[in-house]
């Protein structure tokens, strides 16, 4: 169907009226339980034309840094002039982030459109939120005509919704402990979970360390015929260096021999995030594979925001790292060690309820001199975690509660005043500080020189 017609003033009521009626119907599903199984979002993409088949896809999966190595991928085989689609969740500022074309964000004429389209049969489907949006981004990717899809998993990996794709090569970063309550409560349940993604023949690649995970993933692969590589065994890294301005390190790969590699993403797991993707595109089909001159610009041109992205504002530096589990609140920590913040130093912290936020304050409560509990402002209401429990829990002389969002804002930079303020927690958090304090979501490209 074509674009909205008549004047700019209907057409932005027309906007509104179908994001309203999309919003309405999917979105309370998304804060609610989770919708496990395949059959409806097969059954839909089957009655409207199986659009992901029509595009090869590089499928992202694991617990932390599957969205890093994802935008990594996308960036190298955009450069390489590829028309690549980026599906990711959640979003920051805008829902539009969840679907990139190139390096753009899907507009919202062209969301709209697809939403008048699909919008009665994702109804009768009884689609939840993420599988509306999933069947959006793969007939998004079908109609702008591209090359190839690059597609995180939402949650888990067996049942998620992006699980009925045949991909090209399978990612799973790492394992760790999150969503017990949908994935298991050990390792190895969640693993179990995970590997549903592996597909017959297809390879897969991981950042994973632990021995005991590795042998799940070996034989699974063998088990499905798939070939299997570990960058911890397959692609170490030496000579990590960390800086405000990124991160470079040393590996080797088959195609292009020992490199040294730079990413403005910052933080020794960046680096791990970075090996992995450059490890699935060292064994890419020839038809995708880039040259080491196209992968070391695209590493460089690499926009992920929201993971420990710096900021300056008034003479306080802001840092902004969605941590929302305890592995990468230690992670955050490892890499706030690296950038030496100024003192005097402001934790603002809003977790969701259903998160380990006693394991990510294990982590990161002695981190600063001032701690602030906050609730975020776009945080589901049914998610919303009970600050005065929290703080009753910690009962720390520096924590402080303010659960009005930006009077913690104000409090922040206050108190971190010619210091700095970390921002982490959910992504709602880092998306509301982005979106009050006018940072850019999607920061400016650059070249990148790490501090030796």
């Amino acid at each position: 169907m074509g674009k909205v017609g008549g004047s700019p003033e209907s057409s932005i009521l027309e906007m509104a009226r179908y994001e309203a009626r999309f919003l309405e119907r999917f979105v309370p599903s998304m804060g609610g339980s989770v919708h496990w199984g395949l059959e409806r979002i097969r059954k839909f993409l089957k009655n409207t034309g199986d659009p992901h088949v029509n595009y090869p896809v590089i499928h992202v999966g694991g617990t932390n840094g599957k969205g890093s190595v994802a935008a990594s991928l996308a960036s190298v085989l955009s450069v390489k002039g590829h028309s690549v689609g980026l599906y990711t969740s959640p979003h920051l500022c805008s829902f539009n982030e969840r679907i990139q074309l190139g390096s753009k964000c899907a507009t919202d004429q062209s969301l709209i459109d697809l939403i008048r389209d699909l919008g009665p049969e994702m109804e009768r489907c009884g689609l939840s939120f993420f599988e509306a949006v999933t069947g959006l981004a793969f007939h998004m990717f079908e109609r702008e005509g591209i090359d190839l899809a690059v597609v995180e998993v939402g949650l888990g990996g067996r049942l998620d919704a992006t699980n009925v794709v045949w991909p090209i090569s399978t990612v799973i970063t790492n394992i760790e402990m999150d969503h017990k309550d949908y994935l298991g409560e050990t390792k190895e349940q969640i693993a179990k979970e995970k590997l549903g993604i592996v597909k017959e023949g297809v390879p897969l690649f991981t950042s994973e360390s632990d021995e005991g995970v590795l042998a799940m993933f070996k034989e699974v692969c063998r088990q499905r015929h798939s070939s299997f590589s570990s960058i911890c065994h397959d692609n170490p890294l030496s000579q990590v260096k960390i800086s405000r301005a990124g991160t470079s390190f040393i590996s080797s790969f088959h195609s292009w021999g020992e490199v040294e590699v730079v990413t403005p993403l910052i933080g020794e797991h960046q680096a791990i995030n970075t090996c992995l993707a450059l490890s699935v595109l060292d064994q890419l089909p020839d038809a995708f594979k880039p040259g080491y001159d196209v992968v070391a610009k695209g590493i460089g041109l690499v926009d992920w925001p929201g993971r420990t992205q710096v900021e300056n504002r008034d003479g306080v530096t802001w840092v902004l790292d969605i941590a929302h589990n305890k592995a990468g609140a230690a992670a955050l920590v490892k890499t706030l060690k690296h950038l030496q913040l100024e003192s005097p130093s402001v934790l603002l912290v809003s977790v969701l309820s259903d998160k380990d936020w006693e394991g990510i304050f294990s982590e990161l409560v002695n981190e600063a001199e001032h701690v602030i509990l906050t609730q975020s402002l776009s945080s589901p209401s049914e998610r919303r975690w009970d600050l005065n429990k929290v703080s009753a829990i910690l009962d720390l002389p520096s924590v402080k509660v303010c659960p009005d969002f930006n009077d913690a804002l104000v409090m922040a930079d206050r108190l971190g005043s010619s210091g700095s303020v970390v921002v982490t927690g959910s992504a709602h958090t880092v998306g509301d500080v982005l979106n009050r304090l006018d940072f850019e979501p999607h920061s400016r490209s650059r070249m990148i020189e790490v501090a030796t």
